[in-house]
């Protein structure tokens, strides 16, 4: 069969659609091979190829040459063989063209089908692969519904919103249809009719990315974020190290009077942000992620990963934040326990004329000292 349309259809789809016509080809090969059997004998050994070249369809039936035939649709008999081709011999297959009435009807259907399935298909793997492409990224979407609780974001890419779920909300945040708002891809599943993408403002990736978006050091690699923690809508702590010893970190995360950290606090709603410089020395890091409390002496031990912090009478409250947010989230940053006294509540340790450590194992001696704040 001849059907120079149907190849130039196939051709348009690639055209319009940018989805390779050799794609539908194995496809159509295979349905309209199933087609053929179906109507024209099931135990039948057959095939139709498709030349897009010639734009032709052909069907071809094949038998193998026996001695004697026991199965007429699949044998022939090495006499009749030989009238086809006098070289057959027995083993060999004989190949012929098929032309069956009504044929082309039914192939037509079929290829239809056959097309919008796989149409279908590559429409939707090529949508996966462009939301894939996102995962893990800062994207700007518009709120296009509010249903419950769920937020659905416009992402830009065709048939695909994005859920906020109200995990994911900064708390006390309300949005409004049409509201345009940076999210982080959170991640992409498989869906029934297209893929669910989950998508977060209230991770600590979700500020991680807003400070590569603001801050070109860190875009680039020269000031790398060792760790960041974070509970959503309070508080933020942010570690950062580069191994440019000329470069200030912190400042450059700050910016010329504060603007690069102050379009980041404005984007999370007022959420404080604590800057503070990695070390590899526990207690540095430890003085470091209190802040913004003042830390007069700190002793660690390293093989239980505990550590006590001593801070002024007036500062401890600070130290230990609201509910213990602030030295909850500095054991988070910096993957220590830490329980947090006051300067009074210590009188065996001699803070101004002793400098030495030995005082605080005292500390220890019968004493469960630290709490777990994680």
């Amino acid at each position: 069969m001849v059907n120079k349309d149907f190849f130039q259809a196939l051709l348009d789809l690639e055209e319009q659609r940018g989805i390779d016509s050799a794609y539908f080809i194995e496809s159509l090969e295979s349905a309209l091979t199933s087609a053929y059997k179906k109507n024209f004998g099931e135990a039948k050994s057959a095939y139709v190829k498709l030349n897009p070249e010639k734009n032709t369809i052909k069907i071809y039936s094949y038998k193998t040459v026996v001695e004697e035939v026991v199965d007429g649709d699949k044998e022939i008999s090495l006499a009749e063989a030989r009238l086809i081709k006098k070289s057959y011999k027995v083993g060999d297959t004989v190949q012929q063209e098929e032309t069956p009435k009504n044929f082309g009807r039914i192939a037509a259907q079929t290829a239809k089908q056959v097309v919008m399935q796989r149409l279908r298909e590559a429409e939707r793997s090529k949508v996966m692969d462009e939301v894939y492409t996102k995962q893990d990224e800062l994207v700007t979407g518009i709120v296009r519904r509010i249903e419950g609780d769920n937020v659905y974001v416009d992402l830009g890419i065709t048939q695909v919103d994005g859920i906020l779920a109200l995990k994911d909300q900064i708390p006390g945040e309300k949005y409004k249809i049409n509201d345009r708002i940076k999210v982080v891809v959170r991640a992409v599943k498989e869906g029934f009719n297209s893929p669910y993408v989950q998508l977060s403002r209230s991770s600590a990736s979700f500020v991680r990315k807003l400070f590569e978006l603001e801050v070109p050091e860190i875009a680039s690699g020269e000031i790398v974020i060792k760790n960041i923690v974070r509970e959503p809508g309070y508080r933020t702590k942010m570690s950062v190290y580069s191994s440019n010893q000329t470069l200030d970190c912190i400042g450059a995360c700050v910016g010329n009077k504060g603007m690069r950290v102050n379009n980041i606090v404005n984007e999370l709603n007022g959420e404080k942000i604590d800057i503070v410089p990695y070390s590899e020395d526990a207690g540095e890091y430890i003085v470091s992620a209190l802040s913004p409390a003042t830390v007069l002496y700190i002793h660690t031990n390293p093989e239980d990963k505990t550590s006590l912090a001593v801070v002024p009478d007036d500062k401890l409250s600070l130290a230990i934040g609201k509910s213990g947010q602030n030295v909850r989230l500095a054991a988070r940053l910096t993957g220590w326990k830490i329980d947090v006294k006051a300067k009074s509540a210590v009188p065996s340790l001699n803070l101004d004329d002793n400098k030495d450590d030995d005082n605080f194992d005292d500390l220890f001696d019968g004493e469960d000292a630290f709490d777990d704040f994680n």
